[in-house]
C-alpha cells in the first residue's frame, strides 16, 4: 500500500480501509433502496381529487428511492402532454383522481426506458385486460420481483472489480431488455392495427 495514502487517511484507518466501508455503506444503501423503495399502495393513495399542484407534490413522494440521481421532477407541462398523447385521461375540471396518480406513477418509472409513444402502447394494452386499480397492483407487484432479484445480486462486501463486472453486467442486460420490450411492444402495436378489410389483425 502507498504510504501516501496511509499518511492522509483520517485518523482511525488508512484511506484505502475508509473507501472500502464508504463502498460497503453506498452498496447497503443501494440494496435498501431497491428493497424497499416503493410507491404507495393504491389503498394509500388519496381517495379525494387533487389539483394539479397537489398531484405534483404528492407523485414527488411515490418514488422516494426509485428515481435516478438528478432525475427531472414531474412539471405541469408534462403532465398536460401526456393528456394530449393520450397517456393520461382528462382531468375532471381542474381536478384529478386516484386513477390519475395510479397512471402517473406507472409512467414516471416507463418514461425512464420508454418513448411516450412506446409507453402508450404498453399501457393501451395492459388496459384492455384490467382496470386501473388491477394494473396498479400488478404493476406493484412487478416492482417488488424485478427489484428483489436486482437486490440479490448486489452485494455490499465487492470489492471495487466485482462491482466494475457487475456493472458491465447490469448495463448489457438492461440494453437487452430493453431492446427485447421494444420488439414486443412493436408486435403488439401492429396487432392492434386493422388489416385490409378494416377488421384489428
Amino acid at each position: 500500500m502507498d504510504k501516501t495514502e496511509q499518511t492522509a487517511a483520517p485518523a482511525g484507518g488508512t484511506m484505502t480501509e475508509d473507501r472500502a466501508v464508504l463502498r460497503r455503506q453506498q452498496m447497503e444503501t443501494l440494496r435498501d433502496r431497491l428493497i424497499s423503495g416503493r410507491p404507495e399502495d393504491w389503498e394509500q393513495i388519496p381517495d379525494i381529487d387533487l389539483y394539479m399542484d397537489q398531484v405534483i407534490s404528492y407523485m414527488g413522494r411515490q418514488h422516494i428511492g426509485l428515481a435516478p440521481e438528478g432525475d427531472e421532477n414531474l412539471t405541469s407541462a408534462m403532465i398536460n402532454n401526456y393528456i394530449k398523447s393520450g397517456l393520461l385521461p382528462r382531468a375532471k375540471g381542474k381536478r384529478y383522481s386516484r386513477e390519475h396518480i395510479g397512471y402517473l406513477t406507472a409512467i414516471c418509472l416507463l418514461k425512464q426506458v420508454l418513448s411516450v409513444s412506446e409507453t402508450g402502447i404498453l399501457l393501451k394494452n395492459q388496459m384492455q385486460h384490467r382496470d386501473i386499480e388491477d394494473f396498479y397492483r400488478n404493476y406493484g407487484e412487478t416492482l417488488d420481483s424485478t427489484f428483489g432479484e436486482i437486490a440479490e445480486m448486489i452485494d455490499p462486501e465487492a470489492d471495487e472489480v466485482r462491482l466494475t463486472e457487475q456493472a458491465l453486467r447490469l448495463a448489457v442486460s438492461s440494453y437487452g431488455q430493453m431492446l427485447a420490450c421494444k420488439e414486443i411492444l412493436k408486435v403488439l402495436d401492429r396487432a392492434g392495427e386493422p388489416d385490409s378489410r378494416g377488421k384489428e389483425k
